[in-house]
């Protein structure tokens, strides 16, 4: 509750004591005009004036504390969420890293090199968006999450139960547990029944 809000309800208690014993005053030079009854009622009138304006001051803070709770909510996301669009940016330049590689890893011996300052160089970036709570989505083996995986196209396969990545295309990512990209998959179906010869 602010400093402002205090004052007008200090105020208006104080004006509500005023009107009490300006009564009460009125009372004793009217003498017999004003009764014990009506006396009782302008209190218990006042008293509820005052009930209904503290349960208005009380609702004024849990509101203001509300907005105030509601606004260093989004603060944390903002902190929190803020690098999503460059973390995603920069997703297309490990892909292309991982694809220098592996077009590399061909056992060339003249690429070795340049193939190992790459490496470290995916290293060194991966390794840098681990620190700002990026993690990688490589779910080759689990079961499919259309949470965090994209299908890309389901194969017959009787190795493995249905609905399990057999491949990742592409990496997937989160930042901070929401995810920035989903893993692009190949899902595993049961293979069709090739006994309908009948």
């Amino acid at each position: 509750m602010s400093e402002q809000d205090q004052q007008d309800i200090n105020e208006s208690l104080e004006e509500d004591q005023v009107t009490l014993d300006s009564t009460e005053q009125g009372a004793d030079s009217e003498g017999e005009d004003l009764t014990v009854e009506a006396l009782q009622g302008q209190i218990q009138a006042l008293k509820d004036e005052l009930a209904l304006a503290k349960e208005q001051a009380l609702r004024a803070a849990a509101e203001a504390q509300n907005a105030r709770r509601r606004a260093e909510q989004d603060v944390e996301k903002a902190h929190k969420f803020g690098l999503e669009k460059f973390v995603s940016d920069m997703l297309g330049v490990v892909d292309n890293l991982e694809r220098a590689i592996d077009a590399s890893a061909a056992e060339n011996a003249e690429l070795a090199a340049v193939t190992e300052g790459v490496e470290l160089t995916l290293k060194s970036l991966v390794d840098s968006l681990k620190k700002h709570k990026v993690e990688t989505v490589n779910p080759e083996g689990e079961p499919f999450n259309p949470e965090f995986h994209q299908a890309m196209t389901m194969l017959e396969n009787g190795d493995v139960e249905p609905n399990t990545v057999i491949n990742v295309f592409q990496k997937g990512y989160t930042l901070h547990g929401r995810l920035v990209r989903p893993a692009m998959v190949v899902v595993s179906k049961a293979p069709a029944d090739n006994n309908s010869d009948a």
